[in-house]
């Protein structure tokens, strides 16, 4: 007899059927999975480009966890201390022969390499990840499968790269792009800015190729440790070998505009501070980079999936535009502030929560379609972008193809089947299922049933995406997270604890969005003369971010909203990033802390 919810489920459906369904993610529309470690993403996209493969098994427990015990054994044994031994005992470390002299080594390459699991402090913790200092982060596996990120460097690869395959693929030499794959480093822009001192001596396949210049000026004591790193590794690993395929997939989000503009802003930003801001500094504003990027990626995602519950269709949404935040500029100081941006961010969460049933939907249809003769003979394409094939699916949901009325009795089937077997143990389930609960469309009612037997795995997910993508509480990330107590043993309800998250700009979100926003458009030299409240209303209509201004259905008073402007104001000034004589609003203007390089 079936024992849980997944068993019911997957009584009833095909095999085929409930391997597709019964998930949390649907790549088509965005093609990550719903929790990842933003920091550790760099290193595989480098490996990407430079390879044009996914990332498989390098040689990093080979290297230094002791032989002769478990994998699992060994991964615990390999850490920093452990490196740091092995590192010392090289030629290239000379006085690192002291147990307090391999300690500062230690701690040098946790600060500026790698990175413990679960960011625990210590020398003796198990290393889980490296550092994107430099390009030969690329030659070290970790974390130890690249799927453990999330098909998250996959899509930001395919969104840089901008080819048309269904495979990201090398790219032909001469061709003219930002981003080429496994071309030269220096064609590159993104492996140029990191790859200081790295020569090929060798053919696009060597794994050894990639050579350190010992006579190269100008690489810091990260980027030399990092090569160090690498060089005890002797290459980079391997293509991933097994069942998920070593080609990269062309699959992108079905938000075209802001894939585009996210590409964008890295190439402009890389181009041109990457010589001129520190080396430190600039993995800092890039990772901001990255999650500004990935936050408005997944906001208009989310505003995209609304629409197309509504009307079926995203070739008719002509303007993509991201969902609408309050920010709090006092980083939660002032707590009316926090609260309006924690009751903004809570909107969104409740439109966020609804995703899961969204993608259920559209698993459920993409499945009924690919099964369906008349529509898989119609050959469809669905990368990069599936948008034709989501309006094809909308139609059905809406009834508007003519194939539209079997899939739904056929899906109507799978759930009466659903029902009849869930009624004793999943009650609210089953009631979901039928029809006389009120909804008439038959694939609503079974991704509603569907949602809720997935229960918190599915909650959990898609609250996993959203910290991961606005990288909560970190230095770089652009929201911040506390525990609250709601309700109260008078009324009843009883004392429930939950997180609520405000949308912040930490010191390194606002350094990047002011150093991006002075660049010309286009590829013009030099900066342009910028206001703030040019920068404000930038900000607000490419990201979302509202700062002096209220988001849509979202009552905040003048006062509020002039201090929170005010406070942004005093940090810019403060960080060198605004200045002016007096204060009239025609003389505040942005002023950039370097000098970006002119582009050609």
């Amino acid at each position: 007899m079936p024992s849980s919810a997944r068993d019911y489920v997957r009584e009833v459906l095909p095999p085929k059927m409930f391997n597709e369904v019964w998930s949390a993610r649907y790549e088509k529309v965005l093609p990550v999975s719903f929790s990842f470690e933003l920091s550790a993403v760099l290193p595989a996209v480098y490996y990407m480009f430079r390879f044009g493969q996914r990332r498989g098994r390098g040689r990093f427990l080979e290297s230094f966890a002791p032989e002769g015990k478990s994998v699992r054994e060994r991964r615990r044994a390999a850490t920093v201390q452990r490196v740091a031994e092995k590192l010392a005992s090289g030629e290239d470390f000379v006085g690192f022969e002291g147990d307090a002299e391999r300690a500062v080594l230690a701690d040098l390459l946790l600060c500026f390499t790698l990175e413990n699991s679960r960011h625990a402090l210590g020398r003796d913790q198990q290393v889980q990840r490296v550092a994107s200092a430099h390009y030969m982060a690329s030659w070290i596996d970790l974390p130890e499968t690249v799927t453990h990120l999330r098909y998250v460097p996959e899509m930001i690869t395919a969104m840089l790269a901008d080819q048309s395959g269904d495979t990201v693929e090398l790219t032909d030499a001469g061709k003219l792009t930002w981003f080429p794959v496994a071309n030269r480093h220096d064609e590159n822009v993104l492996l140029r800015a990191f790859s200081q001192g790295v020569e090929r001596k060798g053919s696009v396949d060597d794994r050894a190729a990639d050579k350190f210049d010992e006579q190269a000026k100008y690489v810091g004591l990260d980027q030399l440790l990092m090569v160090r790193l690498a060089q005890q590794l002797g290459a980079a690993p391997d293509r991933i070998r097994g069942k998920e395929g070593a080609h990269i997939p062309n699959q992108r989000p079905i938000a075209e505009k802001a894939a585009r503009e996210f590409s964008e802003d890295i190439r402009r930003f890389v181009r041109s501070y990457a010589d001129v801001i520190p080396r430190f500094a600039l993995l800092d504003l890039l990772e901001a980079c990255i999650t500004t990027g990935m936050t408005t990626v997944l906001t208009s995602v989310v505003e995209i999936l609304f629409q197309w519950v509504e009307t079926g269709s995203i070739t008719k949404q002509l303007d993509q535009r991201p969902a609408s935040m309050f920010v709090d500029c006092s980083n939660g100081v002032d707590v009316r502030l926090r609260n309006l941006a924690e009751q903004s961010l809570d909107d969104l969460m409740r439109r966020i929560e609804r995703v899961p049933e969204m993608l259920t939907m559209l698993r459920l249809l993409d499945y009924a379609a690919r099964d369906n003769r008349k529509i898989k003979n119609q050959s469809i394409p669905t990368r990069p972008y599936a948008t034709a094939w989501l309006d094809l699916l909308g139609d059905l949901l809406h009834e508007r193809n003519e194939e539209a009325s079997f899939v739904h009795r056929q899906l109507d089937d799978y759930g009466e089947k659903l029902a009849e077997v869930l009624d004793k143990d999943y009650p609210e389930a089953a009631s979901a299922l039928r029809s006389e609960r009120g909804d008439r469309n038959a694939i609503r009612r079974l991704a509603t049933a569907l949602t809720m037997l997935l229960g918190n795995n599915a909650r959990g997910s898609v609250m996993g995406m959203v910290d991961s993508t606005l990288h909560v509480e970190s230095p770089n990330g652009l929201a911040r997270k506390r525990r609250t107590t709601r309700g109260s043993q008078a009324t009843g309800n009883g004392r429930q604890r939950r997180d609520v998250r405000s949308l912040v700009f930490t010191d390194s979100a606002l350094d990047y969005l002011v150093h991006l926003d002075v660049l010309p458009v286009g590829n013009k030299a030099g900066i342009r003369r910028r206001s703030l409240k040019e920068f404000l209303d930038a900000i607000r209509t490419r990201y979302g971010f509202h700062v002096d201004t209220a988001p849509a259905g979202m009552s905040v008073s003048n006062e509020l909203l002039q201090s929170n402007r005010a406070i942004l104001e005093r940090r810019l000034r403060d960080l060198g990033l605004l200045v002016g004589v007096n204060d009239a609003e025609a003389m505040k203007r942005l002023q950039p802390r370097f000098e970006p390089i002119a582009e050609d």
